[in-house]
């Protein structure tokens, strides 16, 4: 996470409900929605990574009366928005749900985190190198219980790197269930389920950091 940049305000455009922002968040929560209907009564983990005030997460389990069934760990830096992802997680009364002041880009965070049903990496691939795309990619089998949805975001300014993420993810063992890249904003959303083997988690080293 970089310092001077100030990510509470980075929240703002969700309070307009036009703004591409607010736009992406809805299918984001879309998806959480479906997916804890999809598996109905079942205990459910959840991470996510730079989780900023949770809105996408927090704001799905707050209107359900089965969200506590669902293990949620949210990891963000910015003691500001821990602070007011904390506050929401107290306001709904979601005893489950964890949120842990660290740095997401290392891979020591998610001990204790993992492996999740529900891999949240939204807002992480668009502020990370493409190098580090690849290779958080590559690992998110480290973070993924068997069966485990990966929800991404990534814009498509030049140049364009989703259609590269799809190819990685496919090659890391995942099958693309959704993929939202409207015509007229160039924010897009992935859902992707995975198919393939869970690694252990190595507990060290770095995933990415974090470049916006």
């Amino acid at each position: 996470m970089t310092a001077g940049k100030d990510w509470q305000a980075w929240h703002e455009p969700y309070a307009d409900e036009t703004s591409p922002l607010s736009r992406r968040l809805r299918l984001v929560q879309r998806h959480i929605a479906s997916w804890l209907d999809d598996r109905p009564g079942e205990a459910l983990t959840v991470v996510s990574a730079c989780a900023g005030q949770g809105h996408d997460l927090l704001g799905v389990l707050s209107i359900r009366a089965d969200a506590n069934r669902v293990r949620a760990t949210l990891l963000e830096y910015d003691e500001h928005n821990v602070a007011s992802a904390q506050a929401a997680v107290d306001d709904a009364a979601l005893r489950n749900v964890t949120v842990v002041r660290a740095n997401a880009g290392d891979r020591a965070a998610y001990v204790g985190a993992v492996p999740a049903d529900l891999v949240l990496m939204a807002g992480v691939f668009g502020n990370i190198s493409e190098a580090d795309v690849h290779g958080t990619i590559s690992a998110l089998p480290e973070l993924c219980a068997a069966c485990a949805i990966v929800i991404w975001t990534r814009t498509r300014r030049a140049p364009d790197l989703t259609p590269a993420v799809r190819r990685w993810l496919t090659a890391a063992g995942f099958v693309e269930q959704a993929f939202h890249a409207p015509a007229d904003a160039l924010f897009s959303v992935g859902v992707h389920h995975f198919v393939g083997v869970p690694r252990p988690l190595t507990p060290r080293g770095r995933l990415f950091r974090f470049l916006a």
